[in-house]
Parts: structure tokens; sequence; C-alpha cells
């Protein structure tokens, strides 16, 4: 991939006020792949049952999904998410979405993301469809 894109994704990351609420970090990036991280806080992100909200699985799904995305240089946006919670995490646990491109056409491209702890269990699966729209990503490095 672009190696101004590849820079230019990790800096948006780092800048963008949602991942950095929810402490989330890009480790992993490449054409097609990404690999973002969280550690769940019940303080932070507890449901009504005191478990994990799907919400905060979601959000770590849906950054791994934006990046991968758009490794291609292009603006691509979401069309279509489909998540199926497994397991709830513990408190502590190192969260580790995984985004891969599993096929692609040149308006949209489709994705498997799995959601697991540190010890490999499967916490959450997803398959997403982006948009790919043309125009290039704003944030190419400088």
């Amino acid at each position: 991939m672009d190696q101004g894109v590849k820079e230019g994704i990790f800096r948006a990351v780092s800048r963008e006020p949602f991942a950095q609420a929810l402490h989330m970090s890009l480790t992993a990036l490449s054409l097609g792949h990404s690999v973002v991280e969280m550690t769940y806080d019940p303080v932070l992100m507890n449901n009504i049952y005191a478990r994990a909200h799907g919400g905060a699985l979601y959000a770590l799904i849906d950054e791994a999904f934006e990046t991968a995305s758009q490794t291609h240089g292009k603006i691509a946006v979401a069309l279509n998410v489909n998540v199926t919670y497994i397991k709830s995490p513990e408190p502590g646990d190192r969260l580790v979405a995984q985004a891969d491109e599993v096929a692609a056409t040149r308006k949209t491209a489709t994705y498997a993301i799995k959601v697991t702890n540190g010890g490999g269990d499967l916490i959450a699966s997803c398959q997403a469809l982006a948009y790919r729209t043309g125009k290039p990503v704003p944030f190419h490095a400088d």
C-alpha cells in the first residue's frame, strides 16, 4: 500500500476523538487489512447488566473496518455491518479487532472482522460491506 496513505491513516486514528475516548490503538495496517486494539474497561463500557455494552464492541469493529477499507487510498463508507456477539469479555481484557478484505469490486468491498481477547477467545464476528466513493482520502501524509 502507499506509504503516505498508511502514515495518514495512522495519524488520523491517533487524532480521532472517538477512538481516543475509548483508548483504541491502530497496531497493524496493510492493503485491505487492519488491526485495532482496545482494553475493555467496565467503568466506561458496561451495559445495564454489568457486561460489555454491544456499542463498545461495535465501536472497535467499526474502527478496524474503517481503517482497513481506506487502505486503497480512496474514501470508503459503510453500507452494511452485521455483527454477531459471541462472548462478553472480562474486565481488563485486551480486545483485538482484525479486519480483512475478502472480496472487492470497483465500487464495493466486503470485510471479515473478528474480535478476540488476549486468550484468543472469539468475542464477536462481523461481515461488513463498504461503498468505495472513488474520492481520495483527505489525510494523505504531507
